[in-house]
């Protein structure tokens, strides 16, 4: 066949796809219906009572989308009307078979196909938006809008929007392999962006005064070079001008992972500091578990901003300078490991010569409690979290007396793995390499409690993520109570996110997590760029799935949620 005729018979397919594919809308489907509706609702049962509720339990794609529509209420329903909407395409057309369900029984679920047909990909045009709207003659109305790609009859969910029961906010997020920050709404839509000339914006904040704060990655160290490793933070205005950059990487310490922004301005940064191996070993350090001769104890520093890149450390914390071992008597800091748990031994974990490493503790996250005046810090490698006094001097910080407190810079209270001194064994360990411990905010649900991404990496039932809130033993002094001879509580979380089958959900090293002022919680699933939020009966109600900066380089470290009334989100109303 000739090059011409070919064109033609793909032209005239072009156009017949074009022409059959003209995406539906709300008026079309609603006149088309009216007359079924009429028609139904004098066959569909009568209803007793109060309608309590209905629900969207589930969408999937495939083969079309399919749904789970569910009667959650004390009554039975009937006549519930299904409206569908595609908006940005023009080459999508869906159509279900079920425009009305005439009865629903109480805790009856149905599920009502989706036939979808088309083609958009999301290369020259947006991804397609299907809603799907279901309302009863109650007024008991429910949406979700589905993000969608489509190649002919398989559809791939892109992005799930619960609009009832989802938290509006807008997300904060920096791909691990991009330069770019990025704010976006629950429907995907980038609502504002940033560019950096840096790469590694684990840590990050978007501030009251509508100011980016972010990590990054250097490039410049020859001795910190490890899993999370940055070296600075830069400040941006919202319309992405550079106010602020502070480097705090040498050979003797270098800043890795998160920061916390305190209410006075400054900021807490969590870096790295070179220990050798004659520095290792005068601390107690057993010599054989030093194979690289080095050791990076973390520390804390609390940085006042001055200038355009200067900085003041007006406070720091050492982990160096609260460690206690058994095994060379000669040492100062010798003693009953599990007599003091307000100290870290320095050669737990040595026993395991796979996880014998230089980055020791690996600090993944910070976060502070104003009440207390205290910090959280999430301890990787010791597969636990910390708490210590920051109404220490910095000198009383290097102790074990002083504070608020009264215990200088010792622990206030440890969890998640009390092998580490010496009061429990593996079948005690709560936490797996777990990431952003942080006190869920006044105010919301939980309010006090801390929250917990507690990724399952060894863990001895197998590998999967959990999300933990715990309700620490803790009075209104922010005094932790630890029973004698006994490990710190709480025995379990008073919620905990599972999947339904939870070897479904596991993110290894890339996570976050955080207490949405609705009470749901959002999660990110870092290692497949994938962030979700759930409610309280663990009912997931938004799925994003992230293609940036590219659909093979869509990791993610952390995504933090913003409400629309948030004062640092002003810019984008003006």
């Amino acid at each position: 066949m000739r090059a011409s005729g070919r064109k033609t018979i793909c032209f005239f397919i072009i156009a017949l796809l074009y022409s059959s594919l003209t995406p539906l809308t709300f008026t079309q489907v609603s006149t088309s219906l009216e007359a079924q509706h009429r028609s139904q609702r004098e066959k569909s049962i009568c209803l007793v009572g109060n309608v309590t509720n209905l629900s969207i339990d589930a969408v999937k794609g495939g083969l079309g989308v399919t749904f789970t529509l569910r009667n959650t209420g004390s009554v039975d329903l009937a006549n519930i009307h299904i409206e569908l909407n595609v908006s940005k395409s023009f080459f999508i057309r869906v159509k279900t078979n079920m425009d009305i369900v005439p009865a629903l029984r109480i805790n009856e679920s149905i599920d009502i196909p989706i036939q979808v047909f088309g083609i958009s990909l999301g290369i020259l045009r947006p991804y397609p938006e299907l809603t799907i709207c279901v309302t009863t003659p109650e007024n008991i109305e429910k949406k979700v809008q589905v993000t969608t790609k489509v190649i002919g009859f398989f559809t791939k969910i892109m992005n799930i929007f619960f609009m009832d029961e989802a938290f509006n906010g807008y997300t904060l997020f920096s791909p691990e392999y991009s330069t770019m920050t990025y704010l976006m709404d629950k429907q995907g839509n980038i609502a504002h962006s940033w560019e950096s000339q840096f790469i590694q914006g684990l840590g990050l904040s978007l501030l009251e005064n509508g100011n980016l704060l972010r990590t990054v990655l250097l490039y410049d160290n020859p001795v910190f070079i490890s899993g999370g490793v940055t070296g600075g933070v830069e400040l941006f205005d919202w319309n992405g001008t550079r106010l602020w950059q502070y480097n705090y990487s040498t050979t003797m310490h270098c800043l890795h992972h998160s920061f916390e922004v305190l209410p006075n301005g400054n900021i807490l940064l969590v870096g790295w500091e070179f220990k050798s191996a004659a520095e290792a070993i005068a601390a107690g350090r057993d010599p054989s578990s030093l194979p690289l001769s080095e050791l990076w104890p973390d520390h804390v520093i609390e940085v006042e901003p001055t200038g355009s890149t200067e900085g003041t450390i007006v406070w720091e914390w050492h982990i160096w300078d609260h460690l206690i071992q058994d095994f060379d008597p000669t040492k100062e800091n010798y003693g009953v490991v599990k007599e003091h748990p307000e100290l870290l031994d320095i050669n737990y974990g040595i026993e395991d010569a796979n996880k014998i490493r230089a980055d020791w503790n690996h600090i993944n996250s910070i976060d502070y409690n104003k009440q207390f005046d205290q910090i959280v810090l999430s301890a990787r490698h010791q597969n636990e979290i910390w708490i210590i006094d920051h109404s220490t001097t910095t000198p009383q910080a290097a102790g074990h007396t002083g504070g608020r407190s009264g215990k200088g810079g010792d622990l206030l209270y440890r969890y998640g793995n009390p092998k580490t001194y010496d009061a429990g064994d593996v079948t005690d360990q709560r936490f797996f390499g777990q990431h952003d411990a942080q006190w869920i905010s006044e105010g919301y649900p939980g309010a006090g409690h801390l929250l917990v991404f507690n990724n399952g990496e060894g863990r001895p039932q197998g590998q999967y993520s959990t999300v933990e809130e715990l309700l620490l033993p803790v009075d209104e002094n922010g005094s932790y109570y630890l029973e004698p001879n006994a490990s710190y509580g709480p025995d379990e979380p008073v919620w905990t996110y599972t999947a339904e089958n939870p070897y479904d959900f596991f993110a290894g090293y890339l996570s976050s997590t955080q207490r949405l002022p609705n009470g749901n919680t959002l999660i990110c699933d870092g290692d497949h760029g994938i962030f979700f939020e759930v409610t309280v009966e663990k009912k997931t109600v938004w799925i994003y799935h992230n293609n940036l900066p590219s659909p093979f380089l869509s990791h993610v470290f952390k995504v933090l949620c913003y409400a629309p009334d948030y004062p640092g989100l002003r810019n984008l109303y003006l």
